[in-house]
């Protein structure tokens, strides 16, 4: 991984949020069971290693998966009015995007790669592409678990610095 990523994602990261004083909400979305699957598992245990400043859902022993987005997203939206929803998944794409982290300024659709319709969530979303798309599920339980896990380095990274760069802001 280029050293510059966390930086380059944290400042795409920082302009798909709207400027705002309320801490963000992190949702990480994925499952310990495949390893193509635990990006956003893996990025939410290594947050909550480093004690995030912000609420987060999603982690190794806790995950969120796609068919909880839309109880969890009911439940984000009275818990944390106004707070903007930073949604962290892994994704399939073309084979030469593999290894990519795409920044979104909009929702999260968990599933989508598998043509599932399963709700969004999510003001900005951190895509990490683990696989191609051509090749289906079993594609994800071929991924490299140390590649998952350099990508889930990256984003937590970066997601810290977006963090700190809030809490100098609005301190």
């Amino acid at each position: 991984m280029n050293a510059l990523a966390p930086l380059a994602v944290a400042r795409r990261l920082s302009a798909a949020l709207y400027e705002t004083n309320v801490c963000p909400v992190i949702v990480c979305v994925g499952s310990d069971r495949v390893a193509g699957d635990s990006l956003g598992p893996l990025t939410g245990s290594l947050l909550l290693q480093e004690h995030a400043t912000c609420p987060l859902y999603g982690c190794m022993k806790n995950t969120v998966t796609a068919r909880e987005i839309i109880p969890l997203k009911e439940f984000i939206a009275k818990t944390h009015p106004r707070a903007p929803v930073i949604a962290v998944d892994a994704a399939v794409g073309n084979r030469e995007e593999t290894g990519l982290i795409k920044v979104c300024s909009s929702p999260l659709y968990p599933g989508s790669g598998a043509k599932k319709q399963l709700g969004s969530i999510g003001d900005a979303s951190l895509l990490g592409i683990v696989a191609g798309r051509e090749e289906g599920f079993p594609a994800l339980e071929r991924v490299r678990y140390s590649d998952v896990y350099a990508m889930a380095c990256v984003l937590k990274e970066a997601i810290l610095l977006v963090l700190e760069q809030r809490d100098r802001l609005y301190a």
